[in-house]
């Protein structure tokens, strides 16, 4: 199929599309080679480089997915004069989603630094919504960009389960306890942090809730911005909102499954407040 093609199929009404079943979409993706960020097989083109621009590792990761603002914190942090714009931001948010079983050594690294080409006297940066969930992303991570400042986002875990069940609810396929699953899975903070830490020194990573970013988010800002040692004296903008990028809360939890979900992230917000002694737990009163 041609490019040409392609880019009229990927142009249709979202009603056309969803006129399929998802099962079906799937299928058809895959036979007319039309590949998403994430896919096996889905190659990030690395963009253009201006005159005096240089590639290299990205110089911080935020992770964290659309469930607790990661797409949205980026783009706070992008508004700052000394952050370079990231031309291939969501083509390269899943760039190891499918690394768990792919060939990974210095040319895959070296095609990963050609993403992030900047002039000298500014930073990048890479959004990894996968970064913490998927327990293969971190060392990759740390192999192609060792020295980066981490940002990672948490929020309420239940909340974040209710905001990626009420964003996904159009797209689950039938086998949709396999999507939940994964859902369920990446409130488990306190375990993924714990990992991080294997792997990135806790002085190289900054950890957010998703919260008190809502709350203060001229403030928030500026402590990101002091951590990334950018000109915290910058004045942000607040560009964005928060709900829409975290996909909304609109799925209600029957109080017999809020209490279930409770009692199963318990230990894990506690191991969490341990390693994060900041962590504001009156922002997440279920575990107070």
């Amino acid at each position: 199929m041609t490019s040409v093609a392609k880019r009229v199929i990927a142009r249709m009404p979202e009603r056309v599309h969803q006129f399929l079943p998802v099962e079906l979409r799937a299928d058809a993706r895959d036979w007319l080679n039309l590949r998403v960020p994430g896919d096996v097989g889905y190659v990030v083109e690395p963009p253009r480089h201006n005159p005096g621009e240089r590639p290299g590792p990205p110089d911080f990761l935020v992770l964290g997915g659309t469930d607790v603002g990661g797409r949205w914190w980026m783009s706070q942090l992008a508004d700052h004069p000394g952050v370079a714009p990231n031309r291939t931001l969501d083509d390269a948010a899943h760039v190891f989603a499918s690394s768990a079983t792919e060939r990974f050594g210095p040319e895959q690294v070296k095609a990963f630094h050609a993403l992030f080409p900047r002039r000298p006297g500014r930073i990048i940066g890479h959004w990894s919504p996968d970064g913490l969930s998927y327990p293969w992303v971190v060392p990759l991570l740390a192999e192609a960009a060792p020295r980066a400042q981490v940002l990672v986002l948490v929020r309420d875990p239940i909340e974040s389960l209710r905001a990626r069940i009420a964003a996904t609810a159009d797209d689950r396929p039938p086998h949709v306890g396999s999507n939940l699953a994964d859902a369920v899975d990446r409130g488990f903070y306190g375990s993924q942090v714990a990992h991080l830490f294997e792997h990135y020194p806790s002085d190289q990573v900054r950890i957010l809730q998703y919260e008190r970013c809502v709350g203060d988010t001229a403030g928030s800002l500026v402590d990101s911005f002091g951590f990334l040692g950018l000109d915290a004296g910058y004045h942000p903008r607040v560009v964005g909102d928060a709900e829409q990028s975290a996909g909304g809360s609109e799925d209600r939890l029957a109080p017999a499954t809020v209490e279930r979900l409770r009692s199963m992230y318990a230990a894990d917000v506690a191991t969490l407040a341990d390693l994060v002694p900041d962590l504001d737990l009156s922002l997440w009163p279920r575990f107070i």
